[in-house]
């Protein structure tokens, strides 16, 4: 990997009670490489992109890594169906072993991916607050004004883990 590619990628590891994420920006093609490399090193079993496909995802399901595209609205809160879909997979995901990680970006990760990892944050007992600064404390300037309000606002589904079903 050549240190523009190196540059080009920002990768955020967040881990609580065995929940593990990986928030990132979009790979390019020149990208895509270093970052299945970097997907497999994380032992990321799914890829969320919650922005516009802007990239090939064979190279990456040929490696094990299940791709979701569940783009949203650019700085918004995600819809009730993706948060569904996101919560379902994290529920399965973390259930089945410990040890897997769930990717996902949208453009820069600063908004719609930090978001879905906050709600499964909120979903596992912590605050809406707590689970922004903690965000932001892995990911420097995630989550917009829109977002947070929405965070605030988000109230868990009581059954504990990473579940709305």
């Amino acid at each position: 990997m050549t240190s523009a590619g190196q540059a080009r990628m920002h990768i955020s590891p967040i881990t609580h009670k065995g929940l593990r994420f990986v928030i990132t920006d979009r790979p390019t093609e020149d990208t895509l490489p270093a970052y299945i490399e970097m997907l497999k090193q994380h032992n990321v079993k799914h890829l969320v992109r919650v922005c516009e496909p802007s990239y090939p995802t064979k190279d990456i399901e040929q490696e094990g890594i299940r791709v979701h595209d569940w783009p949203c609205e650019d700085g918004a809160p995600p819809p009730k169906d993706v948060r569904q879909n996101w919560l379902k997979l994290c529920n399965e995901t973390f259930a089945a072993n410990d040890k897997d990680a769930i990717a996902v970006h949208c453009v820069a990760g600063l908004g719609r991916a930090p978001v879905l990892v906050a709600i499964s944050l909120i979903e596992s007992g912590m605050s809406p607050e707590d689970a922004v600064i903690f965000i932001r404390k892995h990911r420097h300037g995630a989550i917009n004004k829109r977002q947070l309000l929405f965070l605030q606002e988000y109230k868990r589904s009581g059954r504990g883990g990473c579940t709305i079903l």
